[in-house]
């Protein structure tokens, strides 16, 4: 089995002028290479933090995080993190947003240029290149922010509750357009949620997380064809048996 990240023995703990608050208390996680996982939990488990920490953003407290074998030691064009806002520059265009990244901003401009419009065309946006951000609805935006953080070809794409500022409508939308993106690209993502629908839809395997202090609590493999029928009696069984780790976890949290 190839991992492309690893997380182990991770400790992550803030500290401020009330005291300390542990974050993340001896969590280990193997994210296999080409596989979507979630990392789902309740609100402040930390699953945030530990994309963080992947992403180079934070340092862990003790514990190592590697990616291919080797140290994460800070951020890196490796790894490419979508936020839940989309974070464009509202003065460049689609075109130039995607073609923003340092990776394909070095390129040739005939290389970048195809390599936006691919992009561009994996998102389903063609005739939007040269539109400005505020032209756009929020769906379309974070598909601009996907095919931004693609484009600069990282190695894993990290990706933080990208569609919880959506309406429900944009965000399933949002959620099909994703599995047909990583269908086709097979790339690494490490996805936050809170959406247990949303998990076993997306994912390979969920990592179910425990209340503050978080730690991985049980891995449950989604092992359906993609697309996937929310409404199959084999979708449904695995989200129960998600959903049964969540609230049993919530009910010793309290």
């Amino acid at each position: 089995m190839t991992f492309k990240l690893n997380c182990d023995r991770v400790r992550k703990i803030f500290a401020s002028d009330a005291g300390e608050t542990v974050a993340l208390e001896e969590t280990s996680l193997d994210v296999r290479a080409s596989e979507f996982l979630c990392l789902l939990g309740p609100s402040g488990c930390g699953k945030t933090t530990l994309l963080n920490l992947f992403a180079g953003f934070e340092k862990p407290t003790s514990g190592r995080l590697t990616l291919d074998g080797q140290a994460i030691k800070g951020p890196g064009m490796d790894r490419g993190v979508i936020f839940q806002e989309h974070a464009l520059f509202p003065w460049l265009t689609v075109s130039q947003n995607i073609g923003s990244g340092k990776h394909i901003s070095s390129k040739p401009a005939s290389e970048r240029n195809r390599l936006v419009q691919d992009h561009l065309h994996l998102i389903g946006l063609d005739n939007f290149g040269d539109h400005y951000p505020r032209q756009l609805s929020g769906g379309m935006r974070q598909r601009v922010a996907i095919a931004r953080g693609l484009a600069n070809e990282p190695e894993v794409l990290l990706m933080d509750e990208p569609f919880a500022s959506l309406d429900a409508l944009n965000s399933g939308v949002l959620r099909n357009e994703l599995v047909r993106i990583w269908l086709k690209t097979r790339k690494t993502i490490v996805f936050v949620t809170h959406n247990i629908e949303e998990a076993v839809l997306l994912s390979d395997r969920v990592a179910v997380m425990t209340a503050r202090p978080g730690r991985i609590r049980a891995i449950i493999d989604v092992d359906l064809p993609k697309p996937r029928d929310v409404n199959s009696p084999e979708f449904n069984a695995i989200e129960r048996q998600v959903r049964s780790l969540i609230f049993d976890n919530e009910a010793i949290a309290a």
